[in-house]
């Protein structure tokens, strides 16, 4: 035999089977009565939870009405939407106030003739109305 068919029938062997099988011991696969228990508790866990998202899926409607919903609003709910209507009222009017402040003003980097531009431009268009 030569070197090379040495080392050729070498790695072709297959190798020896370890001691240890790597946790499959002889109660490998079975499993115990806790086991079995376990396994029932869930199901019937799974199954009370179904049961619970039906009924609260059939109180869900089919279609969203949007006057039903309002009605059905708690009042703490109605006053929020009250307040922020009244605040969205007054908004503009204060942001028309600061824009009227901000327009006179030039910015930061701006040469004031660019300004002075936009001002006439703006106040011509406010007399043409």
């Amino acid at each position: 035999m030569s070197a090379q068919e040495t080392v050729a029938l070498v790695l072709a062997q297959a190798p020896a089977p370890p001691q240890d099988p790597g946790g499959q011991g002889e109660d490998f696969g079975k499993s115990s009565p806790l086991g079995l228990v376990l396994l029932i508790v869930f199901a019937i866990a799974v199954v009370f939870l179904i049961r619970s998202m039906t009924k609260h899926l059939k109180k869900v409607p089919t279609v969203f009405d949007e006057d039903k919903a309002n009605a059905a609003a708690p009042a703490h709910v109605k006053r929020a939407e009250a307040e922020a209507a009244k605040k969205a009222e007054s908004e503009p009017e204060e942001a028309e106030a600061k824009t009227s402040e901000s327009e006179s003003e030039p910015e930061p980097g701006e040469p004031a003739e660019a300004t002075a531009k936009t001002s006439e431009t703006k106040s011509s268009g406010a007399k043409a109305e």
